[in-house]
């Protein structure tokens, strides 16, 4: 814990003030897999415990995209078994993004080589045609369970009747549910 505040502190005192918000959630998130690897390996890095339930195997790298800019991490890796850190999502921010580029790509009509051409200028790698088409089917599957449900519709309309008193209209409210008949539900009569 004391080699911890030390830690901290130096990073405080070395820092400019603008980079110093982005290393301390890298210095925060590398605290946080130290302590989730160590919980599911059974032992702390460095501790030799003969109750150990797996190994460390080196590391491997990730980007962490923020508001504060991209943290680098190095996520443990295990011999048996995987880790992947509870507090990152599987997909990061930039990844939401580019999804979010490519269904309003796709709602606007945009091919998929434009669509590729679009993620080449973000300055990403690119996307496959058959990830692009992938992705349309799942929008194509939500936009169709979206513009299926049913629904109440209701219409108010006058009525020429003859009722007990008088000759004269009275509203009517007619319930239709969008069937393959348009079939009548029901009506309700009132009084003006």
């Amino acid at each position: 814990m004391t080699n911890d505040m030390m830690d901290l502190r130096s990073l405080v005192e070395e820092s400019a003030d603008a980079d110093l918000l982005r290393e301390m959630i890298g210095f925060a998130a590398e605290k946080l897999l130290e302590l989730e690897v160590g919980t599911k390996t059974g032992a702390a890095y460095g501790e030799k415990n003969n109750f150990r339930l797996a190994q460390r195997n080196g590391y491997r790298d990730r980007d962490l995209e923020t508001r504060d800019g991209t943290v680098e991490l190095r996520i443990p890796k295990l011999r048996t078994g995987s880790y992947f850190p509870s507090f990152l999502e599987p997909r990061c921010m930039a990844e939401k993004a580019l999804t979010a580029v490519i269904r309003e790509a796709y709602i606007q009509g945009v091919s998929t080589r434009s669509v590729d051409d679009l993620v080449k200028a973000m300055g990403m790698s690119g996307i496959s045609k058959s990830q692009v088409s992938r992705l349309c089917e799942e929008i194509d599957d939500e936009v169709k369970r979206c513009c299926y449900v049913k629904f109440l519709w209701l219409e108010r309309s006058a009525a020429r009747g003859c009722s007990a008193d008088t000759g004269r209209n009275f509203p009517c409210i007619e319930s239709f549910e969008p069937t393959v008949a348009n079939c009548l539900r029901g009506a309700a009569t009132g009084r003006n």
